[in-house]
């Protein structure tokens, strides 16, 4: 099943539901600020919510993410295979504050929260 179809699936059964794990993958983080500026960081991560919130982090440990609100975009173009997913920041906080039963679930999303100082 591709990260497309998973992310289908999973927008079925609630917005809150988070991928399965997948392989290692690089991938591309952006948004576009108030002024239509683009921003863009690469990172390396296992599902799409851990590729937005450490593309997040460095974003703004970068200092790039003046004008972020929870309602910004947030794109991630995954490289390989090729595919470009799109979700706000407030849904990344929700993935963040959500439950999960899985242990390496719950460590990826302390780490992403640590990272963005949440």
């Amino acid at each position: 099943m591709s990260l497309v179809n998973e992310l289908s699936d999973r927008r079925i059964n609630g917005e809150n539901g988070t991928l399965p794990s997948v392989a290692l993958r690089i991938c591309t983080v952006s948004f576009k600020s108030a002024t239509g500026i683009s921003h863009s960081v690469d990172v390396e991560a296992e599902t799409l919510y851990e590729a937005a919130g450490l593309g997040l982090a460095r974003l703004k440990k970068d200092g790039w993410i003046e004008g972020l609100g929870p309602g910004t975009r947030l794109e991630i173009a995954v490289r390989e295979p090729s595919t470009i997913h799109c979700l706000s920041v407030q849904q990344l906080r929700r993935w963040i504050d959500g439950v999960t039963t899985s242990p390496a679930e719950v460590l990826r999303r302390a780490r992403v929260k640590q990272l963005l100082g949440m």
